[in-house]
């Protein structure tokens, strides 16, 4: 030990120890970088590093070994070139519509869209003087009817949130394209495996602009992370939303960080088991009494299954994809008690919000709050939203079916 070392007091030797492991250890998970403070060999890079461009290190806020790799390997599930990480689905949409719209501009939201989407754009994005209009995902002619020259952004989302309507997505990009819109798309129903966000068309000529992605779902997969992204390609779009991101201070945890990146190898695995156990589950409750109709992008007869066939149908070896979602509309002759009574008869269904985790769940809605026009397509009723986990499916079957037997009096 150095002579000034050792005149140090044992606590200060403690926090300056000088030690460094060898270089070259690999291991199959990233490193966990954990730091708000990073220390820089001289003032010279203090003043000369970068944060923007991830070619060095200059704040925990802005990056570290372990979020970087993180944006990097999502940028390859979904075909993006740019990454930022943000502590939610619903801050990844925040992060996008703040950062691309201004006072007297015009945001289009589907009708049928996430729920804290539409109230942020018409409560909080008011506030700023955005406007915010409604369109029919399933209409593309209502799209273009509704852009104007203050439009500056369009929501997309693919399938539509409780209903699962699954839109045109190509025609509905290519209008906004057309009159040199931005298109931002929800992408945490396809989690980049059921179709490319940025390659619509197959050869690279089509896609959005913007993919948001809730990492709570999908890509985390034990209902235990909450966590966003925004991928993008054109880095000066990237670079608007990465400047508001930081001006908002957003950031993620190390931890957090590190649990996505420990299951992101297994989300095709694991998407498919969703996928095969929901589309099997679905056409079941297609054929109990109670059930008018079942909302499932996969199932013919579901609004925009044949654009889901288009889009979709090509993965997974011709089978296509699809997410472990599914909904139901229960007769109206049942009553909301009686729906009520079967969501809590069912003893492996928990009730809870969000998916893609390991436990099924389900939610009954009422769309009457949660739209602002008729909804032809869908039968008259209660709709029951499922997701569904990794139990075995008969399990899931005989407790749908039990449920079914003493809330709605069948023999």
């Amino acid at each position: 030990m150095k002579s000034t070392e050792q005149a140090l007091d044992l606590s200060t030797r403690i926090v300056h120890h000088d030690y460094e492991p060898p270089q070259g250890f690999k291991a199959p998970q990233p490193g966990v970088f954990k730091a708000s403070t990073v220390i820089f060999p001289s003032v010279a890079a203090m003043r000369t590093r970068e944060w923007k461009d991830k070619s060095g290190y200059t704040y925990g806020l802005h990056g570290t070994p372990t979020t970087f790799i993180l944006e990097e390997r999502l940028c390859a599930l979904e075909g993006g070139l740019q990454c930022v990480l943000v502590p939610s689905g619903l801050a990844a949409i925040g992060n996008v519509s703040l950062a691309l719209l201004k006072s007297g501009d015009e945001v289009l939201v589907p009708d049928n869209a996430y729920g804290p989407n539409k109230s942020m754009s018409e409560s909080t994005l008011a506030q700023f003087g955005i406007r915010t209009v409604l369109y029919d995902a399933l209409d593309p002619a209502d799209l273009a009817a509704r852009i104007t020259p203050a439009t500056r952004l369009v929501w997309l989302e693919a399938p539509g949130s409780v209903t699962l309507e699954f839109p045109d997505l190509p025609a509905l990009v290519r209008i906004c394209r057309e009159r040199g819109v931005t298109t931002a798309l929800d992408n945490t129903w396809g989690a980049g495996l059921a179709f490319a966000p940025f390659d619509l068309s197959g050869d690279g000529s089509l896609g959005v602009d913007v993919s948001i992605h809730a990492l709570t779902k999908y890509p985390s997969g034990g209902g235990d992370v909450l966590m966003g992204s925004v991928i993008t390609r054109d880095p000066v779009l990237h670079m608007k939303i990465k400047l508001l991101h930081m001006h908002l201070g957003l950031g993620v945890g190390a931890n957090d960080a590190e649990a996505v990146l420990r299951a992101l190898p297994s989300i095709g695995l694991r998407y498919r088991a969703h996928d095969q156990a929901a589309r099997s589950l679905a056409l079941w409750m297609g054929q109990q009494a109670p059930v008018v109709q079942v909302l499932h992008p996969a199932l013919p007869g579901s609004p925009g299954h044949a654009h889901w066939s288009a889009l979709c149908g090509p993965a997974n070896a011709g089978q296509g994809a699809a997410a472990g979602l599914f909904s139901i509309v229960i007769d109206p002759r049942h009553t909301q008690a009686q729906v009520d009574a079967f969501c809590d008869g069912l003893r492996l269904f928990k009730i809870g919000y969000s998916w893609g985790g390991p436990m099924s769940l389900v939610v009954p809605y009422d769309l009457r709050g949660m739209r602002s026009r008729p909804a032809p397509h869908l039968r008259p009723g209660t709709v029951v939203r499922f997701s569904i986990g990794l139990e075995a499916v008969q399990d899931l079957q005989s407790d749908l079916f039990q449920a079914m037997r003493q809330a709605f009096l069948l023999e």
